[in-house]
């Protein structure tokens, strides 16, 4: 007797459409370094461990499709882009965009995005002509040192001749 015989027959199923609907619920199973994780975080610290199972309801729930490393990392690198500053005291918010971050991405209106974009070429050419003045200062304080050196020296080879010439009479 087939174990199928008491079940009404589904032309549809099968067990890639079955596999399917497991991924888009979010049935994702558990990964052997998710397992190792959970049993580390048990053996540290037990609260890391039920952090672990908490996640991987949430993984079912929301259908997330990555692993818990690679959640990980995303969130690590999206928490980069943060940084806790002076604007969560000016109510601003809890965190406020850091400035290396500062000027990517569209604000959603194109003249003012032409405007920022002009300002942030203005400023770049200024910051250019600020490196040269400074280079060029360092020239010339260079040379400043190096015509004080010849001097130096210059006089210092006078006195050595004028000691040798009045020794040797």
């Amino acid at each position: 007797m087939s174990p199928d015989m008491g079940k009404p027959f589904d032309p549809g199923f099968n067990r890639s459409s079955a596999a399917a609907a497991r991924r888009s619920c979010g049935g994702r199973s558990w990964r052997p370094l998710e397992i190792a994780a959970m049993v580390a975080g048990f053996a540290l610290y037990w609260p890391l461990g039920l952090a672990v199972i908490a996640w991987k309801f949430w993984q079912k729930k929301s259908g997330y499709e990555g692993d818990l490393f690679s959640f990980t990392r995303e969130k690590w690198e999206g928490a980069s882009n943060w940084s806790f500053g002076a604007c969560a005291s000016q109510g601003r918010g809890f965190a406020a965009r850091s400035w290396r971050n500062a000027g990517f991405g569209s604000s959603g209106n194109r003249a003012f995005d032409e405007w920022r974009e002009g300002e942030l070429a203005r400023l770049e050419e200024e910051r250019r002509k600020l490196v040269a003045a400074e280079r060029e200062f360092a020239e010339f304080l260079e040379n400043l040192r190096h015509a004080r050196d010849r001097e130096e020296f210059d006089r210092f080879m006078q006195e050595r001749r004028n000691q040798q010439g009045t020794t040797s009479i």
